[in-house]
């Protein structure tokens, strides 16, 4: 008899019984990878591991996505026999209360104790996804938080959950709302409550409920047709106060980068990008800087020292004077301070060229863009641009107001030069096929050039 066999005899199917076979052989797992291992789909593999999970024979973790563990075999089979002796014993206690008229209290004390452990469901179709996030909408005691993903709203306004979520509202829970907001969806969140705070992020792509930190739903499987009716739909339900809180941690690094729907649906409806801009001034002690900029070296003596009038009133002129000199407004003066004029402007210059690059976003061709952008480059003032194809597509930048010595001017350079690469990082990502490359100058007649290496050019 191998450990199948051994398994499948104590009570757990074929499946189960080999899925802790291959999870004992490897340190941790994905559902995907376990279906594939066992030759199955991903929701069988779900469904095997919730109630491993359950039963305390298998571990889950707080990634995204889950992987799962477990322990040796024989100390699974070991817990597996205590758990049933335990259940056996809880079995003919409650017999013999029941035998001996005892009241139920002490039974409902035995079964407590199981019922701290994490429990998982799998859903299938969105009629049924839908229908569990109302019952959660309406179990909801303090608050519950959607992910919704680009056509969540579409699929929750479709749906009795959209009463049961404005119900919450209506009674006082706090509702929060994160979606990627869609110029073809925004009319949807206006059937929301009043009450609930909608929140857009890039970074949201998936769908998912969270409830008072203790229940979790979190989609495995979405139709691509978002107005299709998602017979096909799957999603795990996870009652866990851990996972809960691991994700609630998760969902609140994302809604605290996200931005207020107000200025997202400007976005979309006014062609504007108007997301608070948060900047970075400068780095280091500012302490440190501050008391460079008073001219102040002198440490705190160890000891305290007698009271001496005319050595006080001196150290306070001589403070008093340099704190004066920074009242002057130069640029100079902010520096003293640690900020970082260059760093700011630069910053600004990149929300100036995002935004530029977003009015120009319906321009398909690289050419194209690209004179578009030169153009308003010239019109603005800002200097001239220019493009050659050798060795590699670049675009050759001379600037208005080039960068000089003086500390006293202000680096408008360096918000020029933001601008355009602003505008070229915001159509061209990281993840795109066009790789951008900042060089110095190569010549007399510019200032530093882009090059905009095409990968799937270089790889044909």
């Amino acid at each position: 008899m191998d450990w199948v066999e051994l398994f499948e005899e104590a009570g757990l199917t074929d499946r189960e019984a080999r899925s802790l076979v291959l999870l004992s052989s490897s340190k941790e797992l994905k559902a995907s990878d376990l279906a594939k291992k066992l030759g199955t789909n991903r929701l069988d593999a779900y469904n095997s591991l919730s109630r491993l999970t359950q039963i305390g024979l298998v571990n889950v973790t707080a990634d995204r996505p889950m992987k799962f563990s477990c322990s040796s075999l024989p100390v699974l089979f070991k817990k597996l026999i205590k758990d049933q002796k335990s259940r056996i014993d809880r079995t003919t206690k409650a017999f013999e209360s029941i035998m001996s008229g005892a009241s139920e209290d002490a039974l409902e004390t035995d079964n407590a104790q199981g019922e701290a452990s994490a429990k998982f469901a799998v859903l299938k179709g969105r009629d049924h996804i839908q229908k569990k996030i109302g019952e959660l909408a309406n179990e909801a005691d303090g608050q519950i938080v959607l992910f919704l993903g680009r056509y969540g709203i579409l699929h929750l306004c479709r749906s009795p959950s959209i009463d049961e979520v404005n119900s919450a509202a209506e009674r006082g829970v706090i509702v929060k709302v994160l979606a990627q907001l869609d110029r073809r969806t925004l009319k949807f969140f206006e059937q929301l409550h009043d009450s609930i705070e909608i929140r857009h992020s890039d970074e949201v792509n998936s769908l998912g409920v969270l409830k008072d930190q203790s229940d979790v739903i979190q989609f495995l499987f979405v139709e691509q047709n978002p107005v299709g009716r998602g017979r096909e739909d799957a999603a795990l339900v996870v009652s866990s106060e851990v996972f809960a809180s691991s994700h609630y941690e998760f969902m609140m690094a994302i809604w605290n980068r996200a931005v207020d729907f107000n200025s997202a649906k400007k976005r979309f409806t006014e062609e504007r990008i108007v997301d608070p801009l948060r900047l970075t001034i400068g780095e280091g002690s500012f302490l440190e800087q501050f008391r460079e900029a008073l001219d102040f070296s002198g440490e705190l003596p160890d000891e305290d020292t007698p009271f001496n009038p005319d050595s006080f009133l001196a150290s306070s002129s001589e403070i008093n004077q340099a704190r004066a000199a920074l009242q002057d407004g130069t640029v100079f003066s902010l520096q003293q301070l640690g900020i970082d004029i260059k760093t700011m402007l630069r910053q600004v210059g990149h929300r100036i060229g995002s935004e530029l690059a977003f009015s120009l976003r319906n321009i398909e061709g690289h050419v194209e863009f690209l004179s578009e952008l030169m153009d308003w480059w010239e019109y603005a003032g800002l200097g001239e641009l220019e493009y050659d194809t050798v060795p590699f597509f670049h675009i050759k930048v001379n600037l208005t107001h080039p960068p000089v010595d003086d500390k006293e001017v202000l680096p408008l350079w360096e918000l020029d030069d933001g601008i355009i690469e602003g505008a070229l990082s915001s159509r061209y990502p990281e993840d795109s096929n066009v790789r951008i490359r900042r060089e110095e100058a190569q010549s007399d007649d510019e200032l530093w050039r882009y090059t905009l290496i095409f990968v799937e050019d270089s790889e044909d």
